[in-house]
């Protein structure tokens, strides 16, 4: 799955979530057979060149609307906030649903 993630830095080894309104960087990972295949870094999530299967958020009061209109699917990590720890919770299923 390819997800997108706002983040504050491309630097992958300090890098943290942020708010929406707040991301200085996207970063677009792909995972598959629980690894990390590839990331991609963009200004503007409209600049990857592969569409994304989902995205995940800082917490459930983003405002994700337009990614619900292109049936993304979205997670939330609550208590992640480094790349590492976001991967690793994704990967034995740790983010959570947004909750509406």
């Amino acid at each position: 799955m390819r997800f997108l993630i706002p983040m504050d830095s491309q630097d992958v080894e300090e890098a943290k979530i942020t708010k929406l309104e707040d991301v200085k960087v996207w970063y677009q990972v792909l995972i598959e057979d629980g690894k990390v295949q590839n990331i991609a870094f963009a200004k503007d999530r409209e600049d990857f060149s592969e569409l994304s299967d989902g995205v995940i958020v800082i917490d459930d009061g983003e405002y994700v609307w337009p990614f619900i209109e292109m049936s993304m699917l979205i997670l939330v990590a609550h208590t992640q906030r480094y790349f590492d720890d976001i991967i690793e919770a994704y990967i034995f299923k740790e983010l959570h649903d947004l909750a509406y």
